[in-house]
């Protein structure tokens, strides 16, 4: 097992009968500092590369939120447009390490999802989760939008959803999630969906990598110009930002 202990957060990789685990954590809901996205994106790379790993299961630490998003900390911390795009490039990169990953990433969600932790759910290819997994895209309150996880949330689950998602920045409860998309399946208790990703990362990794490889391809065509894309998205946001009304909210 290989601990990987970063500034505010940990990244923890195990890899068992061809299952590879990355579990983040933050003490914060799970949130996500720039230098914890670079671990993640760092471990899906490596994995990605080994022959010996055939499925990879995503998961963050603990009972409680899956992930809070992006580190308020760090968004309050920014002081001009190149630290801005900076911070939310790491969204960018994890997000092209998740689509171009060759190996299928299975996402374990037992807690509420927001902002970036939202797209991640949505950059993976199979998500189970809790009757507990509420989403909410909590961008537009702040005074910025989903701009980088954007891309990837539509894709899930169509421009209709998408949308309501972040024009209404609500929670949507688990259920809604799994009508649009976003969740293959959602479970009355955290052992009950253990149980069933452990199943499911079973089967993957005793199935064909090469077919697998090919429908994950199959999965992400179209992509292609997403490094322009997500950078470009970025760079708003990292303006965003620095707006008045964004950093009046922030210190709120």
């Amino acid at each position: 097992m290989i601990d990987s202990t970063i500034d505010s957060g940990t990244v923890t990789t195990d890899i068992d009968a061809g299952i590879a685990t990355v579990i983040f954590a933050h003490p914060k809901g799970n949130s996500l500092p720039g230098s914890l996205l670079a671990q993640i994106a760092d471990a899906i790379q490596t994995l990605g590369g080994d022959p010996d790993v055939k499925v990879i299961v995503l998961r963050s630490k603990g009972g409680g939120a899956f992930c809070a998003g992006a580190s308020f900390a760090e968004l309050q911390a920014i002081t001009d447009e190149q630290s801005g795009t900076k911070f939310f490039m790491g969204f960018a990169t994890l997000i092209l390490a998740m689509i171009r990953c060759p190996k299928f990433i299975v996402t374990r969600v037992q807690g509420k999802a927001v902002g970036g932790g939202v797209g991640i759910v949505a950059a993976s290819d199979y998500v189970m989760a809790t009757e507990a997994a509420s989403v909410r895209l909590s961008e537009l309150a702040v005074g910025i939008g989903p701009f980088v996880v954007g891309p990837a949330i539509e894709r899930k689950i169509g421009l209709g959803a998408f949308s309501a998602l972040t024009v209404d920045a609500e929670w949507r409860n688990a259920h809604w999630a799994e009508r649009h998309g976003l969740y293959a399946s959602v479970h009355d208790t955290t052992d009950a969906l253990d149980d069933a990703v452990r199943q499911l990362a079973q089967r993957l990794a005793t199935s064909n990598p090469e077919a697998m490889a090919r429908l994950k391809a199959n999965f992400w065509a179209g992509t292609e110009g997403w490094g322009e894309l997500l950078a470009s998205r970025a760079a708003a946001s990292g303006m965003l930002v620095l707006s008045d009304f964004t950093r009046r909210t922030l210190a709120r």
